[in-house]
């Protein structure tokens, strides 16, 4: 954690969070869940703030994120909820694991998130 506290502690916190309100919500059938990246994402963040263009590059596209929702979306709530999913993980559990075409460059080295290991 060290040099990226606070980025940790606000994924800890939603994660926290997102268990909490499975349980509160679990009378209602409402999921609650998390969905975390394995790598950086191709964001303005990313893009401006953390490493410019060279991290963009060793970044994935939004668009795996989306597609892994979908799949934690299309489950029964009843037997989908109270998790923290990464990304991979969730493709993975789907038997789909060549994730390159999310990739921003197809084939490159990819920056792993910085709360995940």
């Amino acid at each position: 954690m060290g040099g990226h506290i606070a980025y940790t502690l606000s994924k800890y916190n939603m994660s926290m969070m997102a268990l909490g309100w499975a349980e509160e919500l679990k009378q209602y059938r409402i999921a609650s869940n998390a969905l975390w990246p394995r790598t950086t994402i191709d964001t303005a963040a990313v893009r401006n703030l953390l490493g410019g263009e060279a991290l963009a590059r060793m970044s994935r596209k939004p668009e795996i994120l989306a597609d892994a929702a979908w799949h934690i979306f299309s489950k029964p709530s009843s037997a989908c909820t109270g998790n923290t999913f990464i990304d991979e993980e969730v493709f993975a559990n789907e038997g789909i694991t060549d994730l390159d075409h999310y990739a921003v460059v197809p084939g490159g080295n990819l920056f792993n998130d910085l709360f995940v290991d």
